[in-house]
């Protein structure tokens, strides 16, 4: 958390969520939403399982939006916080490699339309 709020006060920082609820993919969704633009995911290699990499509720853990990439990397190498790149955001939708998009509108849909309908259902 210390090194996530330092980087935002650097101005490094465009936008930033926690990994618990959900995990991963979840903090990015709502990210998408939130700022209305998609994004591309990439599993990293060598992680054991994509599906605990994208749903682990880890505490501590933070997806951030930058511009400088490679200066986070480099404030994250010389304070021992272990940090990657997960992708790139932009366009309208929502994509982990190697799986079908979702658009961003479709998932707003989903998640803005679900608690209406079910308060309706007979």
């Amino acid at each position: 958390g210390d090194f996530v709020r330092a980087r935002m006060a650097d101005g490094l920082v465009s936008a930033c969520h926690d990994v618990s609820d959900g995990g991963l993919l979840v903090a990015v969704a709502e990210m998408a939403l939130a700022g209305d633009v998609g994004a591309d995911i990439v599993v990293p290699a060598g992680e054991r399982g994509a599906l605990d990499w994208l749903f682990g509720e880890d505490q501590g853990r933070y997806v951030i939006q930058t511009a400088d990439a490679d200066a986070v990397l480099k404030a994250a190498s010389g304070t021992g916080v272990p940090a990657i790149v997960i992708g790139r955001s932009g366009g309208t939708s929502l994509t982990v490699a190697g799986h079908d998009p979702i658009s961003v509108s479709t998932l707003r849909e989903a998640h803005e339309g679900w608690l209406p309908g079910f308060m309706a259902a007979p």
